[in-house]
């Protein structure tokens, strides 16, 4: 991908935001009739050999692919197969090699972008500010797609976006416990008790909020880095909860949903995840 910024506004805050926090964690058998798993009669795609579909995948080699098939490795809707002449619907059937998913459809999209501050998490935005939206667009994106979860206008880091509505659904609903982590630069000294108190629950507006995990990074003259897990979704919780407890954020970085990570990732920009990492967020929400 190539491209650009949306904004001079966002431009001149990406520069001012590009560095910093370089640290770790930072900124047996099928039976199917004529052979043919997952087809039907108004299926609009042709059924293709199995091991053909994994080797277009990126899974394997063909020959390499018949060798996971022959040893068992490979499940298509939840049921081994063996037989070198299966043929799928890539369409319609969900196929796992080792208890990885492995993504068929060539429609779906899976981006990591990593948000700068004063970038809306909108697609567009009525009075003109810069969205992430202008930034899709800046890099030649035109497919409409959700993004997992918001980050405000001040905060900044990994925002996944895609089309694939399922994953989108379990990765943002707390009953699938998907944490996400985040770094957050608050006034130090930092109380041996925040941890606790952030573990045991901050009362909100909207109710109790807890911390899945809470670590002390650096301190830095005045002010310290923390790293704070949870797997909830509301509103500038992370923001809020630190607030409450007397410790207001002066920058917020999202560094990591699930096993996906932003790791040095620049400002702005946006990259396809590769299948292991998207295999890890199929795998992260039972599918």
């Amino acid at each position: 991908m190539a491209g650009g910024m949306a904004g001079e506004g966002a431009r001149e805050r990406a520069r001012g935001w590009a560095g910093g926090w370089d640290r770790d964690g930072i900124p047996g058998g099928a039976r199917a009739t004529n052979n043919v798993i997952g087809d039907s009669a108004d299926s609009s795609g042709e059924p293709v050999r199995l091991q053909k579909v994994l080797s277009a995948a990126g899974v394997a080699s063909r020959r390499k692919a018949e060798e996971m098939i022959r040893a068992g490795r490979v499940r298509v809707d939840g049921i081994v197969v063996r037989d070198m002449g299966v043929r799928i619907d890539p369409d319609r059937a969900v196929v796992h090699v080792d208890g990885d998913r492995v993504v068929l459809r060539h429609d779906l999209e899976y981006l990591a972008l990593n948000k700068m501050p004063g970038v809306l998490s909108t697609m567009s935005d009525d009075e003109g500010r810069a969205t992430i939206g202008d930034l899709l667009a800046d890099w030649g994106i035109t497919t409409r797609l959700f993004h997992v979860g918001r980050l405000d206008i001040d905060s900044e880091g990994l925002l996944l976006l895609t089309n694939d509505g399922e994953l989108a659904h379990r990765l943002t609903h707390p009953s699938f416990g998907v944490a996400k982590t985040y770094m957050a630069e608050i006034p130090g000294p930092v109380p041996r008790d925040l941890g606790r108190r952030l573990l045991r629950g901050v009362e909100l507006d909207d109710g109790l909020a807890k911390a899945d995990s809470f670590d002390v990074v650096d301190v830095l003259g005045g002010r310290a880095v923390v790293k704070v897990v949870l797997h909830e979704g509301r509103k500038r919780l992370v923001r809020r909860m630190l607030e409450a407890t007397g410790h207001p954020v002066s920058r917020l970085v999202r560094t990591q949903i699930g096993e996906l990570q932003l790791g040095h990732q620049r400002p702005g920009t946006v990259r396809r995840l590769n299948p292991v990492e998207i295999s890890r967020l199929y795998r992260a929400v039972g599918l």
